[in-house]
């Protein structure tokens, strides 16, 4: 398994292009040209068509990816109702790294899509049980949730997870209005933790996200969307 990069200081900033706006086609090379091109990390968004109105990729592809790519970290975020089925099966497949919605926690009912089927989960049992199968563990905090409710879960994470989108689809705008509360976890984490933010990042908003705390800054379109010689600067500028 790769060195965990998320539990490792000092906590440098770090860009996580997000897969799902690579060119699935030649998606094993897309993932490659970003890592050569100065990408830390590999951020795979998992998405069961129930927690969202989105159905994306599962362990196969991922199991194929690290055959592919090796020395790869892979950052898996599960948005889906019942994140507890899918760690076996992704430990299994090379993930290094799960992150899961904390909402059908708070909530079982939570969740976009037509039919959520959450039973509820105990976000600490499920962190530890990640762990157990060799992956850091953490959860994410969708725009809406508050953060009251998830404080007592915050010291048992590796790293947490602020959306800056409503979680489902690539290419969505910015939501400013997240980053007090972003300010907000960072000062409620310790400096062993890592403060991710995904969501309409791009060289124009990442500062922003960077001067509220974050340390690991994922995005999509802004990377990919870019011409593969552009890809260099973009991932530059992002990390500042």
């Amino acid at each position: 398994m790769p060195h965990n990069l998320l539990t490792t200081p000092p906590h440098l900033p770090l860009v996580a292009p997000s897969i799902l706006s690579a060119d699935f086609a030649t998606l094993a090379r897309d993932a490659r040209q970003v890592l050569d091109a100065g990408a830390d990390l590999l951020h795979v968004d998992i998405m069961d068509g129930h927690f969202v109105p989105n159905l994306t990729m599962g362990p196969a592809l991922l199991a194929s990816l690290r055959g592919a790519l090796p020395d790869a970290f892979f950052d898996v975020h599960l948005m889906v109702c019942d994140p507890a089925q899918y760690l076996e099966p992704f430990a299994k497949a090379g993930a290094d790294h799960i992150t899961f919605n904390i909402e059908p926690a708070l909530d079982p009912r939570a969740g976009t899509g037509a039919s959520p089927v959450s039973a509820g989960f105990d976000p600490v049992e499920l962190m530890a049980r990640t762990r157990d199968l060799g992956m850091s563990a953490g959860f994410a905090i969708n725009p809406g949730t508050p953060l009251d409710p998830v404080r007592a879960w915050l010291a048992e994470a590796d790293m947490v997870l602020a959306m800056s989108v409503e979680p489902g689809f690539s290419g969505q705008a910015f939501m400013a209005e997240v980053l007090p509360k972003v300010q907000e976890l960072r000062a409620a984490l310790t400096d062993h933790q890592r403060l991710q933010m995904d969501g309409g990042l791009s060289p124009d908003t990442a500062p922003a996200c960077r001067e509220a705390g974050c340390d690991v800054l994922v995005a999509a379109t802004a990377i990919f969307g870019a011409a593969e010689p552009d890809r260099a600067a973009q991932i530059a500028k992002i990390r500042g």
